[in-house]
């Protein structure tokens, strides 16, 4: 469906700072802002930025032929 254009650290790392805002969010650490965690851990589970292609960007390895 969409051509994925983030690799595999970016998302690792998209993954925990979603995860990290959540948890603050839902232990009432933080205010509702960190609902945003939402948008990382989306795009690290799907592996694709509608940022990224807007400006094109990837953080995926070239593939070698």
């Amino acid at each position: 469906m969409f051509k994925s254009n983030v690799g595999g650290l970016d998302r690792a790392a998209r993954v925990i700072a979603g995860l990290a805002l959540l948890a603050l969010t839902l232990t009432g650490t933080i205010g509702a802002w960190g609902w945003i965690g939402l948008v990382p851990l989306a795009t690290g589970a799907l592996g694709t930025c509608p940022l990224y292609s807007m400006v094109g960007l990837s953080t995926c390895p070239v593939a070698r032929r």
